[in-house]
């Protein structure tokens, strides 16, 4: 199990923006399209881009921006965002399993790509759907103890 901080609700453009080591709101942007699937990040994690790792949630279920939920990790968007590695872990709630299949992939490609097409000095490459085992291995080489 990991816990999912949610910055962002499904079916909002918008995008609450949060410091990652200390959870406090800082603002919120308006994007021009509405995300398929709660989006957050993984506390006390850092990812190769030096913020936490990313995190769709692969639900229908409402999850409210700026509260913690617990998720099982069940795969691994490839992403690579202005020539770096900026991988999303996707996370399904208890006893839940999300079919990790071709239509969820150009679901979510269709997503990032959109968002994208808006911001010309930004380019974005969606890979494919990595296995839950390839998600554990970049979670858990992306731990640290946060400093008291």
């Amino acid at each position: 199990m990991i816990k999912v901080f949610v910055q962002c609700e499904a079916g909002t453009c918008e995008k609450d923006r949060y410091n990652e080591k200390t959870l406090e709101y800082l603002s919120t942007i308006e994007l021009p399209l509405a995300y398929p699937y709660p989006y957050g990040f993984i506390p006390d994690t850092i990812a190769k881009d030096g913020d936490n790792l990313d995190c769709y949630v692969i639900t229908d279920n409402p999850l409210k921006a700026g509260t913690v939920v617990e998720c099982n990790p069940v795969g691994l968007l490839e992403q690579i965002e202005d020539g770096e590695i900026d991988h999303k872990i996707l996370a399904a709630l208890p006893g839940e399993e999300p079919k990790m299949d071709n239509a969820l992939l150009q679901e979510l490609r269709s997503f990032i790509y959109g968002i994208f097409s808006h911001f010309e000095d930004s380019s974005v490459k969606v890979g494919e759907i990595a296995s839950r085992e390839t998600a554990l291995e970049i979670i858990n080489a992306s731990q640290f103890v946060p400093k008291p």
